[in-house]
């Protein structure tokens, strides 16, 4: 399916999704992020990608472009490389003025291993999903997918669910996007990611692409 690259707009004025290509510094979403540090584009077997050192590097959009959808899904495809903190967070999305958020975020279970850890918060409600019984190891590339739809919080490593959950999530209003930090500088990611999909519906695994 085809898929637009967009600028910084609202997901609902793109019914096909957005598609951001981490192949620059200078370019998120169709606007200059504020860069964190010195992350650093590099060229990997399945193309172009921006590496994080895990301590200092990060990218800040200033917009959210989820705004407005009841469903999404979002998706990203990344390389998590050891020897960071147990806790990371490559993707950060947060409304203005609230506690509002969402996130796909790592954990370290040891030297060779890292599970997925997602969260999300609406008002006074929220949603952990920590799938520590589902390891993967470092070095190979991953797709990873967050969805939302009906009142229930799920996600996918390589098209294989591994959890769900019941949360009420209120549509987002204007806010900011982070990738490869949380927003306020803490829990930094270190590896290498290469596109993030955001899409205003929440795909079947037949339907994720990257």
């Amino acid at each position: 399916m085809p898929v637009a690259t967009v600028g910084p707009v609202p997901i609902s004025n793109h019914p096909l999704g957005m598609i951001w290509r981490l192949d620059s510094l200078s370019d998120l979403g169709g606007a200059a992020p504020q860069v964190l540090g010195a992350p650093r584009v590099v060229d990997d077997s399945g193309g172009r990608a921006i590496e994080f050192d895990g301590w200092q590097d990060g990218l800040v959009a200033p917009f959210l472009p989820l705004v407005g959808a009841t469903s999404f899904t979002v998706e990203m495809a990344f390389c998590p490389l050891p020897g960071g903190q147990r806790e990371q967070r490559p993707l950060h999305l947060q409304e203005s003025g609230s506690e509002n958020r969402l996130l796909i975020e790592t954990r370290v279970a040891d030297a060779e291993h890292w599970f997925v850890d997602t969260f999300m918060r609406s008002g006074a409600a929220s949603q952990t999903l920590y799938a520590e019984s589902c390891l993967h190891l470092f070095g190979p590339w991953y797709h990873v997918a967050l969805v939302y739809d009906n009142g229930v919080m799920r996600h996918y490593v390589n098209t294989a669910l591994e959890l769900s959950g019941p949360l009420e999530f209120a549509p987002l209003s204007a806010g900011q996007t982070c990738v490869g930090v949380r927003l306020n500088r803490v829990s930094w990611f270190r590896g290498r990611i290469r596109t993030i999909r955001f899409t205003p519906r929440a795909l079947l695994p037949a339907a994720f692409s990257l």
